[in-house]
């Protein structure tokens, strides 16, 4: 099993990470509400859109960082500082050369501007405004802040978050406030973006030199030594294709969306999509905070252990994340209700689907942090295949069906890659093991999954509380069909899966300790 130290890293992190994700999570209600009310949802949109862009753009990162971390779990475990100041010498070098590369291709893209939006009735200074304050942001993690990927990989992740997100969350309020109560709104909104950016760089470069004073890199060494880390390059080449497929996973799915639909509907989608990536993201910052602790493990190779971390991972995050999408199934209508009005509501068809594509993102993350801890890139044909099945299907669909006929496109493209293939790819280059240890596993989960649903919906039509009368009765409606939920699902899980019996196990002794 884990170490107490892996496991108490793990905790610390997924702690903090958790703490700043739903002040964020709240923060982001209260600003998307009075940002719609006060700058309308065309502003939204543009805002969405820009953002989108910038993270496309991210693309040129190749996985540099992951390469990175991959690199850097042996000489942490052997505490071998020359080793590491070398090694993220090297990421320095390879960040600033891809700063350059995102400071050219922005350049170009804004030229275009006004030919990609040219049917815009915002004024075309605030798309370049926006995207500009974004960019500085991006760069900066490049030219800058690149050494902290030395504290997520020694799993302080936790130190890193106090600086940026304490920041993000004053930037936050401040947007909140000068929004609602100061004309130039968006302007406003413009010059705290660009003050909490420059103030992320001077907090990180504090955590850096307070955590790590030994730490000296150099751009110019980590040129000199690039050849001396071949790995990094390797994973890196090998990384592209899996970040390309991974963007159009997450993120052109907007962009395809306002081929087809226009920024007011890609605000009222959001309005979902903000709800479900807030939950996302608080169970992502959880499982993540682990994804250190197995690399460390998997450098171990000890084939048991892995195999049996990999059971429980496995279990407490399927249990989570069902809880999670089915809380968002359940309630995210009334919810939106509440928040902006019936008016931004979409259609019962299409929630559905944003919640299958949840639950595959949710379910896959244990499969790829045991991939990543391997450092196992090197099926570069899967991730193109997906790409192209992605972004193929989503344009055929969504010209012939719309918004639901992209989202199928996804789904389509992520179970072929989740469900099917990433499994397969661990099981046999990573753990050495016949797949049937897992295809048994997860359809155990399934099948519990499925009876707790039924026994659930069953016992829902039981409970008269209306959530539409008042927002206490819809906490205590909301309340009331996630605890049965949980309950049921806990229990059909204890009772037939031996990963959440020794999670369970294993998380007592340790309190106890």
């Amino acid at each position: 099993m884990i170490t107490n130290s892996r496991l108490k890293k793990s905790l610390k992190n997924a702690q903090v990470a958790l703490l700043f994700y739903v002040l964020n999570l709240i923060l982001q209600f209260f600003y998307r509400r009075i940002f719609l009310e006060q700058l309308g949802a065309e502003f939204l949109g543009l805002n969405t859109t820009a953002i989108n862009l910038m993270q496309f753009l991210n693309l040129a990162e190749l996985g540099v960082g992951a390469s990175v971390s991959y690199s850097l779990y042996r000489p942490l475990a052997n505490n071998d500082q020359t080793q590491i100041n070398e090694i993220v010498s090297v990421q320095g070098y390879l960040y600033n050369v891809i700063g350059l590369i995102v400071l050219g291709f922005s350049l170009i893209l804004m030229s275009f501007f006004p030919w990609f939006f040219s049917d815009i009735k915002i004024p075309m200074v605030y798309l370049y405004a926006t995207f500009g304050v974004l960019l500085i942001s991006a760069l900066a993690s490049y030219f800058l802040n690149y050494q902290e990927i030395l504290l997520i990989a020694d799993q302080k992740e936790y130190k890193l978050n106090y600086a940026i997100q304490s920041i993000k969350i004053l930037k936050t309020i401040f947007q909140i406030v000068f929004i609602y109560f100061l004309v130039n709104g968006y302007i406003w909104w413009l010059i705290w973006e660009l003050t909490a950016a420059i103030c992320t760089i001077f907090g990180v470069k504090y955590v850096i030199s307070q955590e790590y004073s030994w730490l000296k890199t150099s751009i110019i060494s980590g040129k000199n030594l690039i050849s001396k880390y071949p790995q990094i390059t390797l994973k890196t080449k090998q990384l592209f294709a899996h970040r390309i497929a991974g963007f159009a996973l997450n993120h052109s799915s907007s962009l395809v969306i306002y081929a087809f639909t226009s920024f007011s509907f890609i605000a009222f989608y959001g309005n979902y999509l903000l709800v479900i990536a807030g939950v996302t993201a608080v169970l992502g910052a959880i499982f993540n905070s682990s994804n250190a602790g197995v690399g460390n493990l998997v450098s171990e190779d000890n084939k048991e252990k892995m195999l049996q971390v990999f059971d429980e991972l496995l279990t407490i995050r399927f249990f989570l994340g069902c809880i999670a999408c089915y809380g968002v199934y359940k309630l995210i209508p009334i919810f939106i209700s509440y928040w902006v009005g019936d008016k931004y509501l979409l259609q019962d068809s299409t929630l559905t689907l944003m919640v299958i594509i949840m639950y595959l993102n949710l379910t896959r993350l244990t499969v790829d942090s045991f991939i990543n801890g391997f450092g196992l890139f090197s099926d570069i044909a899967a991730p193109i295949i997906e790409t192209i099945i992605n972004l193929s299907l989503s344009v055929f669909l969504g010209y012939i069906y719309g918004i639901n006929g992209i989202l199928i496109g996804v789904i389509s493209s992520t179970i072929l890659s989740v469900m099917f293939w990433k499994p397969y790819f661990l099981f046999k280059n990573g753990f050495d093991y016949n797949i049937k240890f897992y295809i048994s596993n997860y359809s155990l989960l399934v099948a519990v999954l499925v009876t707790s649903l039924f026994l659930t919906e069953k016992s829902v039509h039981f409970i008269t509380i209306d959530p539409y009368e008042s927002m206490t009765k819809f906490f205590l409606f909301g309340s009331s069909i996630i605890l049965i939920f949980s309950i049921l699902l806990l229990s059909g899980l204890l009772i037939f899966t031996t990963g959440m019996r020794r999670f369970i196990s294993r998380y007592k002794t340790y309190l106890i300790k």
